[in-house]
């Protein structure tokens, strides 16, 4: 019976090995994109003030994302509240604007990035609140 029981657990693990070869899952590794976190500074107007950060997250604000040299956004994404985000993309040269590229007080972007194959590029980026 033992005999039996490790026979059957042998092809059982035979059977799960090879579902797995034949059916490969998208893994980290082969994700591409982009993913990093968006600062404003100054966060206040004044003097920078010791102890204190001069730069906050840009929370919960949508940008676009364009290949280099087109005028179609490719992708779009929206920073969470401490101003990460997460955006998958082929490899590439890309340009990153706020979404309506606000005219006025404060700049946020464009930013230029390249995204290499088979892997996903960090960035931190800083915007320009307009504060003096």
């Amino acid at each position: 019976m033992y005999k039996n029981f490790i026979s059957a657990a042998a092809v059982l693990l035979s059977f799960c090995l090879c579902q797995a070869e034949n059916n490969p899952t998208k893994t980290s590794q082969s994700e591409t994109g982009i993913e990093g976190a968006i600062l404003m500074s100054p966060a206040h107007g004044g003097p920078i003030r010791e102890g204190m950060s001069d730069s906050k997250p840009l929370a919960r604000a949508k940008f676009v994302v364009g290949r280099a040299g087109e005028t179609k956004p490719v992708a779009s994404f929206v920073t969470d509240e401490k101003g990460n985000f997460r955006v998958s993309l082929p490899p590439g040269h890309y340009s990153v604007t706020r979404e309506g590229g606000k005219r006025g007080i404060g700049s946020f972007g464009p930013f230029d990035v390249e995204v290499g194959a088979g892997k996903i590029t960090s960035v931190q980026w800083h915007c320009d609140s307009g504060m003096r």
